[in-house]
């Protein structure tokens, strides 16, 4: 339990003994941390947006024109039940029809025209996964009763695009802050090595464990990380809400993800990088040193 303590201290003196370096490993994580928190919240927003418009994307079924309105109830249920489809709101003809008309004729031209109504009957269709268009178009079409399906297959290409655009973008700057992260803690944790070299070599000399060695740099990394993490979260809550306010006050249509909603899951995310990142970088560096004994740590 003593040793524990013993290198737990040690642990933290590295940090305050290489203060200059600590802090700048510290600023380096925050930035990709937070970066990192950023491009997570675009695209878990440019995702909302996407489903938004493809929402509002509906896409209008008419049936055949000699359907009675029985039969075209009917056909909601088949709609309803085709892999995809959402719902299936049912539009009257005779309704569609009041509203086409009712301004544009005299009443009497009207009325002879309602007598036997030239419009079909409609179902506006709102799709799952707009991503699987053409496939749910598909099935439409080969329904019983269906006359004719409006496609707006551009509209849903180019927001299934835009969506994946973001998601790999996303998945990409992750990976390559990641890999910063990692390079900048491990040149940290090795320049507190290279200042230590001496207790290193003298530890080696007398027979400490690798294992002794290693645990001062592990909890310096474990520190740098879970302190980055903390204030990335903060400062990423700040940025994020200014961001959706900002957002809101120019497209006031679409819904937006609160940073609060995924809070406790950028928390976990944020401390489990932190702390990934300082074990690897420690480890990483310390490998080289442990290989060598006594003399050899300093070159001699």
């Amino acid at each position: 339990m003593s040793n524990l303590g013993y290198l737990i201290k040690e642990g933290f003196k590295n940090i305050f003994n290489n203060r200059m370096m600590s802090l700048a490993a510290i600023g380096v994580l925050i930035s990709c941390l937070v970066l990192t928190g950023s491009a997570v919240m675009l695209s878990v927003n440019v995702s909302n947006i996407v489903g938004d418009v493809g929402d509002a994307n509906v896409t209008r079924v008419f049936l055949d024109f000699d359907m009675t309105r029985p039969d075209a109830i009917k056909e909601g249920t088949l709609l309803r039940a085709v892999e995809n489809v959402r719902d299936a709101e049912f539009v009257d003809k005779d309704d569609a029809a009041e509203d086409f008309f009712s301004g544009s004729m005299s009443s009497e031209l009207y009325a002879k025209t309602m007598e036997k109504n030239p419009l079909p009957y409609v179902y506006n269709v709102t799709m799952e996964d707009i991503s699987k268009y053409d496939e749910t178009i598909a099935a439409i079409s080969q329904l019983d009763g269906v006359n004719e399906v409006s496609s707006h297959r551009e509209l849903a290409q180019r927001l299934t695009s835009l969506s994946s655009l973001i998601t790999m973008m996303s998945f990409w700057i992750i990976l390559a802050l990641a890999v910063i992260s990692l390079f900048i803690v491990s040149n940290t944790i090795r320049m507190t090595m290279f200042s230590h070299r001496f207790e290193i070599s003298i530890m080696k000399s007398v027979g400490a464990s690798n294992h002794f060695v290693r645990v001062p740099f592990i909890i310096e990394g474990v520190v740098i990380g879970v302190v980055s993490a903390g204030a990335s979260v903060g400062l990423l809550a700040l940025l994020s809400d200014a961001a959706i306010k900002a957002a809101k006050s120019l497209l006031p249509m679409f819904n937006y993800t609160p940073f609060s909603t995924i809070l406790w899951y950028v928390v976990g995310g944020f401390l489990a990088a932190g702390v990934l990142v300082g074990v690897l970088g420690s480890w990483v560096s310390i490998r080289r040193f442990l290989k060598r004994e006594g003399n050899e740590i300093l070159g001699w």
